[in-house]
């Protein structure tokens, strides 16, 4: 748990990167479908906003319980609920901000025994506060990074997801 400053940085961090990267791409491919069960760009940037609320909730039980035991996220039990509902970039980017900034708030004060608090999922084999926002950040740059793909790669070197 040494790295608990450089996971804070990188969570305060992702909020510029996202904004910017999303800047840079042209208007006409953020809702371009690459095909079958591929999320659009912007449906990416809806879902890391949506999530953002869940994600508080966690750290926040996370400080308030001994041992809490968590549910997956589910957006939904079919192919059309799994899409992020659509939500301008703009507005989608602010309420991601406004969520990291919440999330950033609570986690900044933790101290140690937070930090090594733990809980259980039913995914996870080990979960907790340290865990969680180590999931947090890489579930960033996992959409950043799948969005650049969508944006960027050519169709037949676009990973295809199952």
């Amino acid at each position: 748990m040494q790295d608990i400053p450089d996971l804070l940085e990188g969570l305060r961090q992702s909020t510029n990167i996202l904004s910017a990267f999303v800047g840079s791409i042209a208007e006409e491919k953020m809702n371009r479908r690459r095909g079958d069960g591929f999320w659009t760009i912007a449906e990416h940037v809806s879902h890391l906003a949506e999530v953002q609320p869940m994600l508080l909730e966690r750290i926040q039980r996370f400080m308030n319980e001994d041992r809490p035991r968590f549910i997956p996220y589910n957006p939904g039990d079919n192919e059309a609920d799994t899409l992020p509902p659509q939500v301008e970039a703009a507005a989608a980017l602010e309420k991601f901000a406004q969520g990291r900034k919440q999330q950033l708030a609570l986690l900044e004060k933790a101290d140690n025994g937070f930090w090594q608090r733990t809980g259980s999922h039913p995914e996870y084999e080990q979960y907790s506060l340290y865990i969680l926002a180590r999931h947090i950040l890489m579930h960033d740059h996992w959409h950043m990074y799948r969005m650049e793909e969508l944006w960027l790669t050519r169709d037949a070197y676009l990973t295809r997801l199952a």
